[in-house]
């Protein structure tokens, strides 16, 4: 006897791409908990995190000079 699981993956995998990538973002959504899945919104986060890191002192910042300097000694000529 089969799953429900095999059978509604069988009638899916019939679907358009375009309808088969909302449905699998719909179950990872139910799953993680996250509403958006884009590159942009997990770049906010990201941004969200760096920004938080740095402002309670967990991240330390460097000086443009002192990067640019590290660059240059890196990639000579560039």
């Amino acid at each position: 006897m089969r799953s429900t699981q095999e059978a509604i993956s069988d009638q899916a995998i019939v679907l358009p791409p375009d309808q088969r990538l909302n449905l699998a973002r719909a179950l990872i959504e139910s799953v993680d908990g996250t509403e958006d899945c884009s590159p942009e919104a997990a770049w906010d986060l990201e941004i969200s995190a760096r920004l938080e890191s740095y402002l309670s002192g967990a991240a330390q910042s460097v000086p443009a000079a002192d990067v640019f300097r590290r660059l240059r000694e890196m990639a000579p000529g560039w």
